[in-house]
């Protein structure tokens, strides 16, 4: 169904980071943007998607897998990263989405160790009408849920009270005057640092049953804050929440609010060493300061790890030469209404889509 390419990457020394809004997003290993600006790299690098027209990536070395829907480059200059670009001409987003769905249960099992042959050899189950795959059902079912989904989202974002995203003037104060914010760099770990670190434990993909209990099982992914599944094992090897989760060979950094269990001792866990400061808001605000202090640094080739960290250090707010954990607050809080009104207006524009169409209808 695919032809199977691998995507050039960019090599670390010939990396611009400089933000250009005509440029383009680069992907890591984990199949998410590496950087969040648009940047502009030499063209040969550049892989090119036509408008509606995404792919599937993966990345052997991590076994990640996602869609790519827009022209990239990627980070890294090994072979791990590949694409795979659908050998039928007419197609969209939602039969995509659909095929990606299958891949990603034949993916729960394959780790670190995953080579080509694994995924080159991979069949999925699709659906066929008359011996030829039934593009117009997958194109129906994935829209079909997508308006289940959304019914509920709307319903969800009025009894929980989300829909009211208007900002406070505190919140509006503190993002007009973010620039005026006094940041200071701070040791992440160590005597003088914020946080104590540790290794995670290790549970190998291959040893679980997925979606055997409750407690979740982090593989380092950006997709659904690092789950891979909920299981059920051995209590000595669970690590403990509310903590901020670093995944060891992919960078991926993120708050874990409950215990877990981890797929590789390379991941960090870090524990606020003020514990009365260590509620969500503050660590949310923490770990998307350490991911953007330090993501330039840290790649597949250039790992982070307990020894390393030790050594960095992290940009935050201060005032009178202590952490200002009250700004941290009320910035997370403006953020969060500005994302939730995003998803509001989102939810809105599809139900009144829905609405137009039901008229049409009748």
């Amino acid at each position: 169904m695919f032809e199977k390419k691998t995507i050039k990457g960019i090599p670390k020394s010939q990396e611009n980071l400089v933000e250009n809004s005509k440029g383009y997003h680069v992907f890591g290993q984990n199949i998410y943007y590496q950087y969040s600006q648009r940047v502009l790299n030499d063209n040969k690098y550049l892989t090119e998607i036509e408008a509606g027209k995404p792919i599937i990536a993966y990345t052997s070395s991590t076994a990640q897998i996602g869609i790519i829907n827009e022209s990239f480059y990627r980070t890294g200059d090994n072979g791990a990263f590949q694409g795979l670009f659908p050998n039928f001409k007419d197609y969209n987003y939602n039969q995509i989405f659909f095929m990606l769905v299958a891949m990603k249960r034949k993916f729960i099992g394959l780790g670190y160790n995953t080579s080509m042959a694994h995924v080159i050899d991979l069949y999925i189950q699709l659906p066929t009408k008359n011996g030829e795959i039934d593009f117009e059902f997958m194109d129906a079912y994935i829209s079909e849920l997508e308006e289940e989904r959304i019914s509920e989202l709307s319903a969800y974002l009025t009894v929980s009270g989300l829909d009211n995203y208007e900002l406070s003037s505190e919140e509006k104060e503190a993002l007009e005057n973010l620039k005026l914010v006094q940041w200071e760099e701070k040791d992440v770990t160590g005597q003088e640092g914020i946080f104590n670190v540790k290794n995670t434990k290790n549970i190998l993909s291959n040893d679980i049953t997925p979606n055997s209990g409750s407690i979740p099982y982090l593989c380092a992914s950006a997709d659904n804050n690092s789950v891979s599944s909920y299981i059920e094992y051995k209590e000595e090897l669970k690590d403990k929440g509310n903590c901020i989760f670093i995944g060891g060979k992919t960078f991926v950094v993120s708050y874990q609010e409950t215990d877990f269990f981890s797929n590789d001792s390379h991941n960090l866990a870090l524990y606020l060493k003020e514990e009365d400061k260590a509620d969500v808001i503050n660590q949310l605000f923490i770990a998307t300061c350490i991911r953007k202090g330090l993501s330039h640094k840290y790649s597949w080739g250039n790992s982070i790890s307990n020894k390393k960290i030790q050594n960095d250090k992290v940009m935050l707010p201060i005032r009178d030469g202590i952490i200002n954990y009250k700004v941290m607050n009320i910035i997370i809080s403006a953020v969060k209404k500005l994302v939730i009104k995003d998803v509001v207006l989102y939810a809105d524009n599809k139900c009144h889509k829905r609405s137009d169409k039901q008229k049409l209808k009748i």
